[in-house]
């Protein structure tokens, strides 16, 4: 009885969500090569958790680097930088705290555009709108997870002969919420303004708009039950007991080559080889098959509010970098028409920093020319904690943005 009474207590008490109270997020700013050095050291010998960029190797002098340091480590990160005269600021001093006043009430029992919305409603929600508006949505099984859940897709768009056709994806990283609200914003408005004499009118009677909600479904949903800071697949590594591969340094795209590790226990895990997670060969296999049709590639991710396009792999440049420099700032332009909201633009591998293996550009070169990643909001005051207030405001600008890239490839592709 006792050894049942303490299983069950182990049980409770290792279902609690991960707490990360205590935790906070810098911004470092090292200013040359020692500095440099020295961040590469605090990484080594304590485990950070890098969020701009993504990866230790490649902090540079004269970029800014925000990490994550956990509680009794983050007094000694913050003594060694001030004894080594790094500039930083502390961008938030208790993550735990800003976890909690991102979602403005845990009690949710109902599907909502404004709120951040766990897999389960997600899936609910896909099934419903398909089911509401079965002349313009129809919802498909893109694959399945690893650990058996389904990856639902849905197809946008009013019914006709060899239409050309836009895929967006949101929720590779499974902690960038944000992303997936947005393409669950992105239906809403293309349902709705539908019919109504709208620029949708006109883009959906002449494309088809795939959208994928949440890729990485199997991190998503840990996310909510576990660790939220969560950004991996959840897959098994064989001889490791680090779990999960980055789905967007999973592809064949310069493969493992840089801004990526090969260190299974590293956020940026490229995986045992290209499209060795099941999540990004079921992408894959869908885009291969619907080459033809499929003219734009849309990746959601955040934060930084940066829009991207080949390569991220390589400096060099790809063929078409003019004309997709040009339709990134139009998109840009108009994104910024409503709040002001400064972007970035540009190749990636220059605009934010070098990472082989991402979806883009493997997308870029099988032949979707006009393949673009988001980076959302914000710029790292709240970073993976955006608050839901923000949600409506990221999705009205960034909608303008989608559908200036969305004409173009109507009119151009």
């Amino acid at each position: 009885m006792w050894t049942i009474l303490l299983l069950a207590s182990i049980a409770a008490v290792s279902a609690e969500p991960r707490s990360f109270h205590g935790e906070k997020v810098f911004r470092v700013f090292p200013q040359d090569y020692k500095h440099v050095e020295l961040i590469k050291s605090f990484a080594e010998n304590t485990k950070l958790d890098f969020w701009v960029p993504d990866n230790v190797d490649l902090v540079e002098a004269g970029k800014r680097v925000d990490f994550r340091a956990e509680g009794l480590v983050s007094y000694d990160i913050q003594a060694l930088l001030e004894q080594s005269q790094i500039p930083y600021e502390i961008l938030i001093s208790d993550l735990q705290e800003a976890l909690e006043k991102q979602r403005d009430s845990n009690i949710r029992a109902v599907h909502s555009y404004e709120k951040y919305n766990d897999l389960d409603t997600i899936n609910a929600w896909s099934a419903n709108i398909a089911a509401q508006n079965p002349g313009l949505v129809t919802r498909s099984v893109l694959g399945t997870s690893y650990e058996g859940r389904p990856i639902y897709l849905l197809k946008v768009g009013k019914s006709g002969k060899n239409k050309n056709a836009v895929f967006i994806d949101c929720g590779f990283h499974a902690r960038e919420w944000i992303s997936p609200a947005f393409c669950q914003w992105f239906v809403k408005e293309a349902v709705n303004s539908y019919g109504s004499g709208s620029q949708f009118d006109i883009l959906l009677n002449n494309l088809d708009f795939y959208v994928l909600p949440v890729l990485n479904v199997d991190g998503y949903a840990f996310t909510w039950t576990t660790n939220r800071m969560w950004r991996k697949t959840r897959s098994a590594n064989k001889n490791s007991s680090c779990v999960g591969t980055d789905p967007n340094r999973n592809f064949n795209a310069g493969w493992c080559t840089v801004g990526a590790s090969s260190r299974a226990c590293d956020e940026t895990y490229c995986g045992t080889a290209p499209e060795s997670e099941v999540e990004t060969k079921a992408l894959a296999n869908f885009i291969r098959a619907n080459i033809p049709s499929i003219k734009a590639y849309l990746t959601i991710h955040s934060y930084s509010q940066m829009l991207l396009f080949p390569y991220s792999y390589t400096y060099a440049i790809s063929k078409d970098n003019t004309e997709l420099n040009n339709v990134a700032k139009g998109a840009v332009e108009a994104l910024t028409a409503l709040y002001k909201t400064k972007y970035t633009y540009g190749p990636g591998g220059t605009t934010i920093y070098l990472a082989a293996g991402g979806s883009d550009d493997w997308a870029y070169d099988a032949g979707v020319k006009y393949s673009f990643t988001f980076e959302l909001r914000d710029t790292g005051r709240y970073g993976f904690a955006l608050p839901e207030s923000q949600i409506k405001p990221t999705c009205e600008e960034t909608m303008l943005a989608v559908k200036y890239i969305a004409n173009y490839v109507q009119n151009n592709a």
